[in-house]
């Protein structure tokens, strides 16, 4: 087929109506009617000789040929919205590079070091939006996204992945909290208050599972009889302060474990998940800047602090 005859505004309908899942859905963030987008569909049908939407009228799905298309299409159409960006006449003025990341992470590990981003690049604005969802690189997503999860392809569709670190987790305690015969095992953290937080439910199960500390007690049960947070980040100003112990990930207590706010006595463990970097592909100038500035601190603090070693708790 040659280029020139392409029927992208077909083409685009029907990304859109298979990455929402509907028409109706295509049609509102086209800006036209479910009728346009129907009869596009319906057209891109005819030419191609397949189904592209199957089921009731009133609810037409994307049918499998669709949703095989599905992700050249949303690369394409994403690779030309970058381009477009890139070649478009900038205005006088920083430039704003829109960063999407998870909120304590944000808070505790990324705020702290961006006064280095800034000095380097005077010229970039730096704006922090919550979320740890997935990630859609389209001319109302971000520019930049740090998430913690797998790192194949497959995990992040149409993103360009760079690993940052993996993700550690470990109990953690300020040492006004530490007993004065010290905790000998994992078992002694059985008469300590724990800590729990609604947004990060599993975080006790999820260290017993990958240390294998031979604890008996279940951390539901305990949620009953101990403090409970909103937020993660409630919860390790509680840790720091002494309320309990908790449940945290490394890279998000390792300013106070530096600092002496916090302590670790059996390490941290890996869970299998990591924390990954995700940019367009390909990436525009200023999430490239970020992201070679990222991955050039992440190595220096790894060389510097040797803070990534995994100690597995004794038995």
């Amino acid at each position: 087929m040659k280029r020139g005859a392409l029927p992208l505004n077909a083409l685009r309908a029907l990304e859109s109506a298979a990455r929402l899942g509907g028409m109706s859905r295509a049609a509102d963030e086209l800006g036209v009617t479910y009728g346009a987008v129907s009869r596009q569909v319906r057209m891109l049908e005819a030419r191609l000789g397949v189904t592209l939407f199957e089921g009731p009228r009133n609810r037409p799905r994307p049918s499998a040929t669709a949703l095989r298309l599905l992700p050249a299409l949303t690369a394409a159409f994403d690779g030309i919205e970058a381009a477009v960006a890139r070649a478009a006449v900038r205005p006088e003025g920083p430039v704003v590079l829109d960063i999407s990341c998870l909120g304590t992470l944000t808070m505790r590990w990324l705020i702290p070091r961006l006064y280095g981003f800034r000095a380097a690049h005077p010229g970039i604005e730096l704006r922090l939006t919550e979320n740890d969802g997935p990630v859609a690189f389209r001319a109302q997503g971000p520019d930049v996204a740090i998430r913690v999860g797998g790192t194949r392809p497959a995990d992040w569709p149409g993103a360009r992945i760079a690993h940052l670190f993996p993700d550690r987790t470990g109990p953690v305690l300020s040492p006004a909290l530490m007993p004065a015969g010290g905790l000998r095992s994992p078992a002694a953290l059985a008469s300590l208050p724990w800590l729990h937080t609604r947004s990060r439910p599993r975080a006790w199960h999820d260290w017993i599972a990958a240390s294998g500390a031979p604890l008996t007690a279940d951390p539901a049960s305990l949620a009953e009889a101990t403090a409970g947070y909103e937020h993660f980040y409630f919860l390790l100003e509680a840790a720091v302060t002494g309320l309990g112990v908790a449940a945290a990930p490394e890279i998000l207590v390792r300013d106070d474990i530096a600092s002496g706010r916090l302590i670790a006595p059996f390490g941290f463990c890996p869970t299998g998940r990591n924390y990954v970097l995700l940019t367009p592909d390909p990436p525009g100038p200023e999430a490239e800047a970020f992201g070679a500035w990222l991955l050039d601190l992440v190595t220096r603090e790894d060389m510097a602090e040797n803070t990534a070693e995994v100690t597995a708790p004794p038995t």
